[in-house]
């Protein structure tokens, strides 16, 4: 099985956009880094929302992170880091 990994940052927008246009499947930590100015909102694929404020983040073991929305106050960021093992 082939590793890759992921280093990435994702611009906020105020609507609802997915982390992922496509299906991937990895492991990873995804934050918000602490000099975003508002909180962010994640939907899952099941509609559960959670707000995350400037500094939180979370690992997350095989997550499809086209399944995973965003929103928040535009032009904030949140950072993912991980891979495939």
């Amino acid at each position: 099985m082939p590793n890759n990994s992921i280093t990435d940052t994702v611009t906020v927008a105020a609507d609802y956009a997915p982390l992922s246009a496509s299906s991937l499947v990895m492991t990873v930590d995804i934050s918000c880094p602490p000099g975003n100015v508002g909180n962010v909102t994640f939907r899952d694929a099941a509609g559960n929302e959670a707000e995350w404020v400037p500094g939180e983040w979370h690992n997350f073991q095989s997550v499809d992170l086209a399944e995973l929305q965003i929103k928040g106050t535009a032009g904030d960021k949140v950072t993912i880091v991980g891979g495939t093992w």
